[in-house]
């Protein structure tokens, strides 16, 4: 097994394989309804937190149990930084992690931010975003902060290096299970594939094996939404999805019709969220995997 050394509250733990994953029998559509309890564990604190103009939602979430309160932020936008580095103060947390889904391309990631502002967060991307960061990470790693966890999945289509970060399976982790999306599935809808190395075929294939292989019951949790949705689920999606209920062939013909604008924020966001954002690591070291 590989193993990146970190502080034993917050380590990454390389496995060579997932858990178990396998669909549950099918289920009535009426089962499918969200709720606005994201958890049955005491252990963990969540908030959603929303960027209006670029429709951005950020993930705090933390291990209240710990004696630290490890916490770490997922898709933090450089306009709420100061918002989100607030709250976390006065939760009395420690923010450890600031992570990102894939290289943005509407809005400007506040990793590099948080790191000027506080000491020790480590910011994480995938290997295969080509994404300065601390941490590097790919398909089968596991982010600790306190005793939970995030499962890291690869989900390439909307980019190449796009992931999606589901917390932990077992009796210690919360329940339902929580699936932070990206871009790659929206509640009822996906990100585009026309930039960025993009693929419909690949961002289908990336929803059908390492989403919709979870529980029915998992929260789904995008890094956008454009009408009013905060939260979904993978029995939902898997359901009432108007693009990804079909085969792979209509979807394809979806995509490929869309005519989306250039976006706005483009050739601004990407250059800068490929140094993490507002601060350039290219100085620094970045932490490689270790056998």
């Amino acid at each position: 097994m590989l193993r990146l050394s970190l502080l034993p509250f917050h380590r990454f733990s390389l496995s060579s394989r997932f858990p178990s994953l396998h669909p549950k029998p099918a289920m009535a559509v009426s089962s499918y309804t969200t709720s606005s309890h994201s958890s049955s564990s005491p252990k963990l604190l969540f908030r959603q937190l929303f960027e209006k103009d670029s429709s951005t939602y950020t993930y705090l979430l933390a291990d209240v149990s710990h004696p630290d309160k490890p916490a770490l932020l997922i898709d933090p936008v450089d306009k709420t930084v100061e918002r989100d580095l607030s709250l976390v103060k006065e939760l009395g947390l420690k923010l450890v992690y600031a992570m990102n889904t894939h290289v943005h391309a509407d809005h400007i990631t506040g990793t590099g931010l948080i790191k000027s502002k506080v000491d020790g967060v480590k910011s994480v991307i995938s290997r295969a975003s080509k994404s300065k960061a601390d941490h590097l990470i790919e398909a089968g790693d596991k982010i600790y902060f306190g005793d939970l966890y995030l499962e890291v999945r690869a989900t390439p289509g909307h980019t190449v290096g796009c992931v999606s970060y589901v917390t932990g399976d077992g009796p210690n982790q919360p329940q339902p299970r929580m699936a932070f999306t990206g871009d790659t599935l929206l509640i009822r809808g996906c990100g585009r594939t026309d930039f960025q190395g993009g693929s419909s075929d690949q961002l289908y294939e990336s929803v059908h094996s390492q989403i919709f292989t979870l529980p029915k019951d998992t929260l789904i949790y995008p890094a956008h939404d454009y009408k009013g949705f905060t939260v979904s689920t993978v029995g939902e999606e898997m359901v009432y999805n108007p693009r990804l209920t079909k085969d792979k062939e209509g979807f394809q013909n979806i995509m490929s019709n869309l005519k989306l604008a250039y976006p706005k924020m483009i050739d601004v966001a990407v250059p800068a969220n490929l140094v993490c954002g507002l601060q350039d690591l290219s100085e620094r070291p970045v932490e490689s995997v270790s056998t």
